[in-house]
């Protein structure tokens, strides 16, 4: 026991001390959070309201801002009013905002302005003293040298606050060269308010430092408004002015006018702009080759450019210039840098090509072709391989027949000359041509046109050689009358020696003849018909026969040239008429053109005489007339209203020369509109013929077949659900007349039949047996009356097992009846009451009146008529009176084999 209680009391203690640590924290905190100033009920502006220690917050703040601008806040933590504040409430509240942009962290502070109404003496007696005090910090803000060389400390100025008079005031400094970057460069005597800098400052790395000067009393109390000093860094010139590049390269065309630009240079110095120390002049130091000045520099722009025109790549192609840039405006104490400018001289074409010789002999053998003669060479001082120095070559004169061409050789820049079209030596032994040639780019130098040019003379010998026979023309005719007798002879085809001129010694060979008509003579060329000649045949072209004849020399050199028959014309051919069938639509037409031809030429054709050839027992001239249209066509006429049909029309056509021929026209006489509607006929007489049908009608047909099977299925489903019941009429019925149905109100539709005449009851399964159909059936508002033609049958009383039943029972519910036969007379009784009470009713509109539209009273025609009544209702006295059916007019004759096949 005694060993737990110090280990209780240590623990106890260790808890104690922990929740007071916790404590005091969370009341630091809170203090760091919440801030609360005691402020009279009237503050004026620039008043000082109180401090916030806001290093226990933050360690390091960038920015502070107050959520209220009525309030200003300074780095030490100082609260200052910028606007007079009449605290009308107890309390006023606003916001400080800590942020430090490194980290990006922020923080803020709740400040509460309480109004007290008792203020300390001491306080409100510095108050007084403040109001009556000027203000005036001293002295204005200060400079120093960079890269000062001490003694350090170095003594800067004096900050002082008139508030010194009347208490004991402490100086302190804040900011960029005392708490931040570079830290402790600059502070301040306590006491004194005596500014010091600590070490060399470099300008091009702090131009300035803004300082905040903080004037307080020993107790913390700030009289004075904080005092932005800036101590700005006099600039030393400590830097060398650099080039942006250490070499330059530029290119200028050559030849160039004095004052081109070749291009600018530019550079920079790091120290104070807009000083001595930063203005830079420009200026060349050498240049090589050392010829005469050839480039200028502008000393401020550092534009070069050129001071002369002489500039000739050709003798130099490159310049090298040495460049000088000094602080200072140049002056000698400044300072100064060098680099290098490369200028490369462009080429331009102001070297034309020249040819190395001005003539040019060479010789060629007549009729070669493509092949290359002469190669001609030229000296041009422009740069190799450009469109300066490429040339361009052609042939100025003697070149009129095109038989040569001049092109470059790309690779050796020489002219080569072909000939590209042969050459006779018989003609011409030699040819003398002059060529120029041209830089592909145009001379840049004015000069005239003779003098951008060079040109040359080209001499071509034309060797002679033995070029076998020549075929010229290349195409000769000869004439000869066709159907001329096999053997006849007539000139063939020259060729001649183009030295010699005379065609001796060549030999000919037929090397074509399309039919074999001719055959060719070997020593002199003239041909022979083989067989005889037809002007008509379809290969023959306006009456030419073409032959290709082989002419070949003493040395076997062969030329080859065509031979051209010209048949002459002889009237062999009669005009026939090419259309043998005539359509002929009798219902729109009464005569039908026809035409003639004649294969012959037209000298022996038209104008041609139409005429009908007479044909024993025909009767042509009976039935058909010919009239003349033209030279060439005739118009048949059908004559004495000819039936349909088909016709053999001979004619007879003549041409000029009286030569003819029969044609035998089909003439077709059709009931029609146009020909194509007869060309589908087979019988044009009657009008029977081929009907074609197109896809439509096909389709419609089909469909229509398609309803007529749907119908038809229809029917046969109705018989099958019929035929469980018995019949409804009898087989002998085929000859019933007259069914009148009267709807008068809808319901269940019953019929009563006897010997097989059933009364089928909608909705029930009653059969009723009840005479022959022609009993009125009344029920629910629906009344059918049937009269048909009863044959022996006869209305019986309903008999079923023993029971009679009237025609009532028959109406509804189960009848169950074998026999149901009535007379006549009883069929009668039964009958005419109801439809005299039916007749009376449908002779009445609703207001008892007599309508003019309902059933209207007939009288009797007489005994023996034929039709009988004409009134649908008028009473039948007799049984039979129906034989007028057998004796029908045709139209309702064939309504009556319709009804009796149903």
């Amino acid at each position: 026991m005694a060993s737990d209680r110090p280990t209780r009391s240590r623990s106890g203690a260790l808890c104690r001390q922990l929740l007071l640590t916790l404590t005091i924290l969370t009341f630091a905190c809170d203090a760091c959070k919440k801030v609360t100033l005691h402020v009279p009920s009237k503050l004026d502006a620039g008043k000082f309201v109180g401090r916030v220690n806001l290093k226990d917050c933050f360690q390091s703040a960038n920015l502070i801002h107050s959520s209220d601008p009525d309030f200003q806040i300074l780095e030490d933590g100082s609260v200052y009013t910028t606007n007079a504040i009449l605290l009308s409430s107890e309390e006023r509240k606003f916001t400080i905002l800590l942020s430090n942009t490194d980290n990006q962290e922020e923080e803020k502070i709740l400040v509460l302005l309480q109004h007290q109404t008792k203020v300390l003496k001491k306080r409100h007696s510095r108050e007084k003293v403040l109001r009556r005090a000027k203000r005036r910090w001293a002295p204005i803000p200060c400079s120093m040298q960079e890269n000062s060389l001490g003694p350090f400390p170095l003594f800067l100025q004096q900050i002082q606050s008139d508030t010194a008079q009347n208490y004991t005031i402490f100086y302190s400094i804040r900011g960029p060269g005392v708490d931040r970057e570079p830290i402790n460069l600059f502070y301040v005597e306590r006491d004194t308010g005596n500014l010091f800098c600590t070490r060399p400052v470099d300008r091009e790395q702090y131009e300035s430092f803004e300082l905040i000067a903080f004037a307080t009393t020993p107790d913390g109390y700030t009289p004075e408004l904080p005092l932005p000093l800036v101590i700005r860094i006099e600039d030393e010139n400590d830097n060398y002015p650099i080039f942006t590049e250490t070499t330059y390269i530029f290119t200028v065309p050559e030849n160039c006018r004095v004052g081109s630009t070749v291009g600018q240079v530019c550079a920079t110095d790091k120290d104070e702009p807009d000083t001595m120390h930063t203005r830079l002049k420009y200026s060349i130091i050498e240049q090589l080759p050392a010829s005469a000045t050839l480039f200028s520099m502008h000393p401020t722009t550092g534009v070069i450019t050129t001071s002369s025109s002489q500039l000739d790549r050709e003798l130099i192609d490159k310049y090298q210039l040495k460049i000088k840039v000094q602080d200072m405006d140049g002056q000698y104490f400044g300072l100064q840098t060098t680099s290098t400018c490369i200028i490369n001289v462009e080429d331009v074409n102001d070297n034309l090509p020249t040819f190395t010789r001005t003539s040019y002999v060479t010789s060629v053998e007549e009729n070669r072709v493509d092949v290359e003669i002469l190669r001609v060479t030229v000296e041009d001082k422009d740069l190799i391989n450009t469109a300066n120095w490429r040339a361009n070559y052609t042939i100025l004169k003697g070149n009129e027949n095109g038989n040569f061409k001049i092109v470059t050789d790309p690779r050796t820049n020489e002219g080569v000359l072909y000939v590209v079209k042969p050459l006779n030596y018989e003609e011409r032994q030699q040819v003398n041509l002059q060529i120029g040639v041209v830089n592909e780019a145009p001379y840049s130098k004015e000069a005239s046109s003779r003098s951008v040019m060079s040109t040359a003379t080209v001499t071509v010998n034309v060797k002679n050689q033995d070029e076998g026979p020549e075929c010229s023309p290349a195409v000769q005719t000869v004439q000869i009358r066709e159907n001329a007798a096999p053997g006849t002879k007539s000139n063939g085809y020259k060729a001649y020696d183009p030295e010699t001129k005379s065609s001796s010694g060549i030999r000919y060979k037929k090397l074509t003849d399309p039919k074999g008509w001719v055959t060719v003579d070997e020593n002199s060329g003239s041909i022979t018909t083989f067989r005889s000649l037809d002007r008509e045949t379809e290969t023959i072209r306006s009456g030419a026969y073409n032959i290709t004849i082989l002419a070949s020399g003493k040395d076997g050199r062969t030329c080859t040239g065509t031979l051209g028959i010209i048949l002459e014309d002889v009237n062999d051919n009669g005009p026939v008429i090419p259309k043998q069938t005539v359509v002929i639509c009798k219902t729109v037409m009464s005569s039908a053109d026809i035409s003639a031809v004649d294969p012959d030429d037209p000298i022996n054709g038209p104008p041609f005489d139409f005429s009908l050839e007479s044909v024993p027992d025909a009767g042509i001239e009976r039935m058909w007339r010919l009239t003349k249209i033209n030279d060439t066509a005739a118009r048949l006429f059908y004559k004495n209203d000819l039936p349909f049909g088909p016709y053999q029309v001979p004619v007879r056509v003549r041409d000029r020369h009286g030569l003819s021929v029969v044609t035998p026209l089909k003439v077709i006489l059709c009931d029609c509109v146009t020909e194509n509607d007869c060309a589908l006929r087979t019988d044009p007489r009657t009008g029977n013929g081929e009907v074609r049908l197109g896809k439509w009608a096909i389709l419609a047909i089909l469909l229509g077949i398609a309803l007529l099977f749907c119908i038809l299925f229809t029917l046969v489903c109705g018989a099958t659900g019929t035929a469980k019941q018995p019949k409804a009429f009898p087989d002998d019925l085929a000859q019933q007349n007259l069914i009148v149905s009267n709807t008068e109100a809808p319901g269940d539709d019953k019929m009563c039949s006897t010997n097989g005449f059933t009364t089928h009851t909608v909705g029930s399964s009653a059969q009723g047996i009840c005479g022959t159909l022609g009993s009125g059936v009344k029920n629910g508002g629906q009344e059918t009356i049937e009269m048909v033609k009863g044959g022996h049958q006869t209305l019986e009383s309903c008999r079923g097992t023993g029971h009679h039943h009237t025609l009532d029972s028959c109406r509804g519910g189960h009848v169950e009846t074998d026999n149901c036969r009535y007379t006549y007379s009883e069929w009668h009784n039964f009958t005419q009451p109801r439809l005299g009470e039916k007749v009376q009713l449908c002779d009445q509109d609703d207001n008892h009146k007599h309508a003019q539209d309902y059933v209207l009273t007939y009288n009797y025609e007489g005994k023996g008529s034929v039709a009988g009544s004409i009134g649908c209702c008028s009473e039948r006295q007799e049984e039979d009176g129906l034989e007028f059916l057998d004796h029908l007019e045709p139209k309702f004759r064939t309504l009556a084999e319709a009804c009796i096949r149903r």
